[in-house]
């Protein structure tokens, strides 16, 4: 029972449809992660592209199971968050499925009209434009409507934001509105200071929009940091959410869709349970039942899923490079790579991801923190989201044995908050990057898309 398989089987349903071992080797998605050891080394991050179309179109099904049920009158909508993975084989994966795109600044724009140029979108695609808005995204924005993509939709972050687009804007378009949500009980502050507060809303729609033959209010849009959670919390900020659509509605006849931003959670812990098809039948329950208590239409619901699209696509793989006991109960497995500079949530915000032992899971576990190459104290890892500990097998390096280890699920955001293909801490380069798809056939090939950052990248940008 002190064996690492022992550990793993007996404390979660494992195997599972994502993760197995064979030859006391860890597979993910049946790729066998020693495999992409050997081929390519290590460090090393891993995108797993097919992830995305099953994640999409489990989202869909259960979306729409749940509007067959409760014989709703609206439809539902995909959007791609670009900001958690901006990466071209990303969002062509992601628009190979017909996803329509969340943008949060003016660069995002750029890359919408790269796509563009290249056949990818079509100029009818929904753009949803969030995020509050200097100067040049507003230009960028009213830009991309001018050439034609007119369903581009700024989403209002202030009450002052439409007066630009109502200048500089030559034909008629849409807007949706985002507005403040409460935050947690916990969080730092009260209100989010993104979108306008609900006082607001209705007096902006009648002052700016309602009386204007060249606008139209097309929706409303609200995010939640937390994500899609079965809490009251949550359930008291979508309803009160759906009332205010539902105030618009009685006054305003081109409104129809709400925009929900915040997302399905990812797995970050094998013992991780979330009913999925109960959360989207539950959302689809109460927008019904609070639009029949007003007597109005219900809306088109649009979710903007980010990590939930692309999050368990990414892998971060390790070896152990020293065993250190610095004490006589705390054992420290060094890695090749930096928590804090590869998978800064680790740090920035006590994330935990799932990480298991790539190879000898015949090995007794032990207890161990990980600690990264930086000289920062801060740079480890020593709990998990299950567990106040972590445990990998115990491996004797004077026998030449040597542990692997990875972190998965690490998709979203990372590359993102570590400034990727920048410079980091201590100057630990960005690992060598691979990414897995399915051809026509539907086998898996692999590619390196790009080799471990080197050192004259780094001086250039520093100015040596």
């Amino acid at each position: 029972m002190n064996k690492y398989w022992d550990l793993i089987t007996h404390t979660f349903y494992f195997p599972n449809e994502d993760f197995q071992v064979e030859g006391n080797e860890l597979s993910f998605h049946g790729i066998p992660m020693m495999e992409m050891v050997k081929k390519y080394g290590t460090p090393l991050k891993i995108s797993y592209l097919p992830k995305i179309s099953s994640q999409i179109q489990r989202a869909r099904k259960i979306f729409q199971d749940a509007i067959n049920t409760l014989d709703y009158q609206g439809k539902y909508v995909y959007a791609y968050c670009t900001k958690s993975n901006h990466f071209k084989f990303v969002l062509e994966k992601a628009l190979d499925e017909n996803c329509q795109l969340e943008t949060s600044s003016a660069y995002d724009i750029n890359i919408i009209l790269s796509l563009y140029k290249e056949g990818k979108i079509d100029k009818d695609i929904l753009i949803l434009c969030n995020g509050y808005k200097p100067r040049n995204y507003q230009k960028a924005v009213v830009d991309l409507i001018n050439s034609g993509f007119t369903n581009c939709i700024p989403i209002l972050d202030n009450v002052e934001e439409i007066d630009y687009y109502l200048e500089h804007i030559e034909n008629k378009f849409q807007v949706g509105m985002r507005v403040a949500a409460d935050e947690e009980p916990d969080f730092g502050v009260y209100t989010s200071r993104m979108g306008i507060r609900y006082k607001k809303i209705l007096s902006l729609y009648k002052e700016k929009i309602q009386n204007n033959d060249k606008v139209d209010l097309k929706l409303i849009h609200y995010f939640i940091n937390s994500g899609i959670r079965d809490s009251q919390y949550y359930w008291n900020e979508l309803t009160k959410f759906v009332n205010k659509y539902c105030e618009l509605k009685e006054i305003c006849d081109t409104i129809d869709s709400i925009d929900i931003g915040g997302g399905f959670p990812i797995v970050y812990s094998l013992g991780m349970e979330y009913d999925h098809a109960y959360m989207a039948e539950s959302i689809v329950k109460i927008i019904k039942e609070q639009c029949d208590n007003y007597n109005v239409a219900t809306p088109n619901i649009i979710t903007e899923f980010g990590s939930y699209t692309v999050g368990e696509t990414g892998v971060t793989l390790y070896s152990i490079l020293e065993q250190k006991l610095q004490n006589d109960k705390e054992l420290w497995y060094i890695i090749d790579g930096s928590l804090i500079t590869h998978i800064p949530d680790t740090w920035g915000k006590s994330h935990k991801f799932v990480m298991l032992a790539l190879n000898h899971w015949d090995k007794n576990h032990t207890q161990v923190h990980l600690g990264g190459i930086t000289c920062d104290s801060d740079d480890y890892y020593n709990s998990e989201a299950h567990n106040a500990n972590i445990y990998l097998p115990s491996f004797d390096r004077d026998k030449g044995e040597q542990l692997y280890i990875g972190f998965f699920h690490t998709g979203a955001y990372q590359e993102s908050l570590a400034g990727y293909g920048g410079t980091s801490h201590c100057l630990i380069p960005d690992p060598r990057h691979i990414v897995i798809d399915k051809d026509e056939n539907g086998n898996l090939v692999d590619y390196m898309y790009r080799d471990h950052q080197s050192h004259e990248d780094m001086l250039k940008i520093l100015g040596y």
